[in-house]
């Protein structure tokens, strides 16, 4: 009778284990995206900062590709502005995402952990 239970039990930790490496990867990737959100963040912020000391009538270009294509100062902000913004959805997502993955664990160790506590006190 022991052996279908040391089967049982052996398959749930074999789940959690593999659940939990999944779950590393994915949080790890998860930090690489904000990291690079982070940086692409800091650097719409310091160029909207630089353009903001320029005059008004200041000839603006927009790199796409390999071409430049002149905007104007109000345009330019305004994509910086929404760079910035997206990239603080996308870190909110990202970090709700983790937590998530990280309640999902804890969820699957509770479980094995009273799938124990009732084999013993059988």
């Amino acid at each position: 009778m022991a052996a279908p239970v040391d089967l049982e039990l052996k398959k749930a930790f074999t789940e959690l284990q593999a659940k939990m490496i999944d779950t590393q990867q994915k949080v790890k990737l998860a930090d690489l995206q904000v990291e690079q959100l982070s940086h692409v963040k800091k650097h719409a912020k310091l160029t909207h900062a630089e353009i903001a000391t320029l005059p008004d009538n200041t000839r603006m270009y927009e790199g796409i590709g390999r071409m430049f294509i002149l905007q104007s100062k109000e345009e330019i902000n305004n994509q910086l502005t929404e760079k910035q913004k997206t990239a603080d959805e996308k870190i909110k997502e990202l970090e709700q995402k983790k937590m998530y993955l990280e309640r999902s664990v804890k969820e699957a160790e509770d479980n094995i952990r009273e799938m124990l506590l009732s084999r013993r006190a059988h």
